[in-house]
């Protein structure tokens, strides 16, 4: 009988309902239109038609491909499962093709609008800011920013009466994305503010490709890594500006656990050991005090003592070697601004000449070869297209050069950003002096002096390892330097 159940998608309810109803004896006979209705995977539906539906003794028809089970008829019937699945095929291939050339070009091909804009009445494939739900994005910004963990925000959020996404779009268009909970319309998922917090859509820009499925057949997504994405900057208005971003993304580069007052790590994505590079982390427990509170070597955690020393250093120290350090180069900049400027300035051009040489020959090298596999691909085409090598051969090859090329383009504009960094030098110096007239009385490092003024900090391990007498050696890189520390 055909009970008005589809089967185009096996997970879909009413045909795991139909299933149900089998399994309990209620179904004889299970009529579709044709083959395809009942399924377009090959291997699933010749599992029911050979397997399950013999086993519940159902009957199956379909009416335009003439098979019925009971029949002797259906000896094409896995030819036609066949075709029914090579279509399915070829239609998600091209889909997918008209989606990539759409990303390449810097369009949006999904459906969601993140939160804090809305789509513009005028042209739907372009956000506006949504006056009732930025403020909120620009407040989360500007906590974090400030020190505050995911958690404390979460709780200022919900104390501040903030609509969370999933209730908002539920109210506001009655969507279920989200599983919103009307019971608690304030209740922010740690995982949202996490993820708002490192979008950069939110800086004004597009984003493409951040996820992919493997196949039609899977309807799983899978992440991209971030390095990866399509980014296409200033495609509509920023919610946030591009200092308050570059202060969270700096904080978000290190470790971002809180302490038991709500507040991260603000030398987080700034601290590094001076012998084997890795980032330094804080530790932090119930039993120690806030003045007892260290940071030491990230390799000597997770690897040992083996692979590099223990770098300690407290963290009420490193705030007094820091403060005394800034006041004392704000106060030359703010004092001499032009004698700091060319000594600023001296060493930059220095660094900066080397810098660039290396990188020019760098992208020589780099066009050299992005222009020979240009070549080599265009060749394999021409010996596909003659018959010289197989298909099979032509695929595997072309897909090696087209990867390594993807990989030298991306290089090669790593490094033109480099040579672009190191000639706007002149300007950052500026900022810094402009920055130390406005900060004139530093009384304690946060995270706001930090974005300020410093852009690394290596810590060296004591001259006698673990000695209470002998302190650290630092070395702090300021927001206009490349790698040699100014000193004045």
């Amino acid at each position: 009988m055909d009970d008005g159940y589809s089967g185009v998608d096996f997970n879909r309810p009413d045909f795991n309902r139909m299933i149900d109803d089998m399994n309990n004896g209620l179904i004889g006979t299970i009529i579709t239109k044709d083959l395809s209705r009942l399924g377009r995977d090959c291997l699933k539906t010749g599992t029911y038609l050979e397997i399950i539906f013999p086993q519940n003794n159902v009957r199956y028809i379909a009416i335009n491909d003439g098979v019925d089970s009971e029949t002797d008829s259906n000896e094409f019937i896995g030819i036609r499962n066949y075709f029914n699945d090579y279509y399915a095929q070829d239609i998600s291939k091209k889909i997918r093709s008209v989606k990539t050339a759409a990303m390449n070009r810097g369009e949006r091909t999904n459906g969601s609008v993140p939160y804090g804009y809305m789509l513009n009445p005028d042209n739907p494939k372009q956000y506006l800011v949504n006056p009732e739900t930025a403020p909120i994005v620009k407040r989360i910004y500007e906590l974090s920013a400030a020190g505050y963990g995911v958690a404390k925000i979460q709780k200022i959020l919900e104390d501040d009466k903030a609509i969370s996404p999933a209730i908002y779009l539920f109210q506001k268009y009655g969507s279920l994305r989200g599983k919103p909970d009307p019971s608690r319309p304030y209740n922010w998922p740690k995982r949202t503010i996490r993820r708002m917090l490192s979008n950069p859509e939110y800086l004004g820009a597009t984003v493409c490709g951040k996820t992919y499925s493997k196949s039609n057949k899977l309807k799983k997504r899978i992440s991209v890594p971030r390095s990866e994405w399509k980014i296409f900057e200033n495609t509509q208005e920023p919610i946030v500006d591009r200092k308050l971003w570059d202060m969270v993304q700096k904080k978000f580069d290190g470790r971002k656990k809180a302490n038991k007052t709500g507040l991260t790590d603000k030398y987080a994505g700034y601290l590094y050991c001076a012998e084997c590079g890795a980032r330094m982390y804080i530790n932090r427990a119930k039993s120690l005090k806030e003045t007892q509170e260290c940071y030491t070597c990230g390799t000597y955690q997770t690897k040992g003592s083996h692979h590099c020393s223990y770098h300690y250093i407290r963290a009420v120290v490193l705030d007094e070697l820091v403060l005394n350090r800034l006041r004392e180069i704000t106060a030359f900049a703010r004092e001499n601004p032009a004698e700091f400027y060319e000594i600023a300035k001296s060493k930059a051009e220095k660094e900066s000449k080397k810098l660039i040489k290396i990188s020019k020959g760098e992208i020589t090298a780099v066009q050299k070869r992005i222009t020979e596999l240009d070549g080599i691909i265009r060749c394999l085409y021409e010996d596909r297209v003659a018959g010289r090598i197989t298909p099979e051969r032509f695929e595997l090859l072309v897909s090696g050069y087209e990867q390594e090329q993807a990989e030298q383009k991306q290089k090669l504009e790593n490094l033109n950003n480099e040579i672009s960094i190191q000639g706007t030098r002149d300007k950052k110096i500026s900022e810094f002096i402009e920055s130390a007239k406005k900060y004139i009385d530093i009384t304690e490092v946060t995270p706001e002096i930090l974005h300020a003024f410093i852009k690394r900090i290596n810590i060296h391990e004591r001259a006698i390892p673990r000695s209470q007498k002998c302190g650290n050696q630092i070395d702090i890189y300021y927001t206009f330097e490349a790698d040699e520390m100014l000193s004045v």
